[in-house]
């Protein structure tokens, strides 16, 4: 366990956001939750570092900063129609998702190279490409450092909705060490997003490995890499909205982007809605919205936190007052 004052931050987060953290301490093995414990015992407030890939930092961090780098995968049961894989929290996601497919074990390639580690999967029930985390999560295996106990959270009790948890709530607190999967043996494809229904490498014979590489090609076309400019993947929630007021929307806006819901609802396409409010490729500072994706605010060069807040809220208002529709951010803002 690293102990370490005034740690520049920068680097460990996919925005790029200047930030440091007043104290700072890795996790690299379960033993040393209970020397966590006794640093968060006084009361001291705390933040849960994953990837970094969807969080907002502030320039200085006076919580403790907890940085969560548990590894390992390991099978723990093989029944005749499932696995059940344990994936520690520090794992790199997308290599956890490669990994899986490399072992036959398929069910997560429509997830793959979404940026984060597993132990940030369940708090923001990720999803892409018609498959969500919830659908093929078995449990997750949290610490209370308060409490200092283990606690095994059911798919139930994750309280998983659209990009949220209970981890994003009440759960915030806790430190996520490990999420269990449940695949089936009996695989079937999920190509009911346009983009992979009509992927030319998917009109023949369609395998997991096949889903894997066509989700890798289209989101390296679309999305930009956060190696290369800052970013932290979408950055708006698609709104959810009700059938009279998607009925009206459709009336003013022709070529409003939606897919139907269940419970008489609709959920809209953000990115249409920003793109419509002529934010695409524009710049705010030294923040900007990318040109080709609107859901996707960039770090445009040495960034913080107040820039990314400032065109966030001029893309709401301007969104809230063309459409009469709320955007709501996905990443979570960490502030001093």
């Amino acid at each position: 366990m690293d102990f370490i004052q005034q740690k520049d931050l920068t680097g460990l987060n996919a925005m790029g956001l200047v930030s440091y953290a007043k104290n700072y301490v890795s996790l690299c093995n379960k033993k040393e939750l209970k020397g966590i414990s006794g640093l968060l015992e006084k009361g001291a407030p705390y933040f849960v570092l994953g990837g970094g890939s969807n969080v907002v930092l502030d320039k200085q961090i006076d919580q403790i900063v907890v940085h969560n780098q548990l590894k390992g995968v390991k099978l723990l049961q093989e029944t005749t129609s499932h696995w059940l894989i344990e994936a520690a929290a520090g794992e790199v996601w997308h290599d956890f998702v490669l990994n899986c497919i490399r072992r036959g074990w398929y069910g997560l390639e429509n997830l793959a190279l979404i940026p984060g580690t597993v132990g940030a999967s369940p708090v923001q029930n990720i999803g892409a490409y018609g498959v969500e985390l919830q659908n093929r999560l078995d449990s997750v295996v949290a610490y209370d450092p308060i409490n200092q106990q283990e606690i095994v959270f059911t798919n139930a009790q994750c309280r998983f909705s659209y990009r949220d948890s209970y981890f994003k709530h009440e759960g915030k607190g806790l430190i996520i060490t490990a999420v269990r999967f449940l695949l089936p043996k009996q695989w079937e494809p999920v190509l009911s997003y346009p983009d992979l229904h009509n992927h030319p490498d998917l009109q023949q014979q369609v395998t997991a490995q096949a889903i894997f590489n066509a989700v890798c090609e289209i989101r390296q076309r679309k999305l930009p890499d956060p190696k290369v400019t800052g970013n932290a993947g979408s950055f708006f929630k698609n709104p959810i909205v009700s059938a009279q007021q998607y009925r009206e929307l459709k009336a003013r806006f022709p070529a409003l982007v939606a897919y139907e819901q269940p419970e008489n609802s609709y959920k809209l396409a953000a990115g249409w809605l920003i793109d419509q409010c002529g934010w695409k490729g524009r710049q705010l500072g030294n923040a900007g919205v990318h040109a080709r994706q609107a859901l996707v605010i960039i770090n445009a060069g040495n960034a913080c936190a107040s820039d990314i807040v400032a065109i966030a809220n001029a893309i709401k208002n301007d969104v809230l007052q063309k459409f009469g529709v709320l955007l709501e951010q996905e990443p979570v803002f960490v502030r001093n």
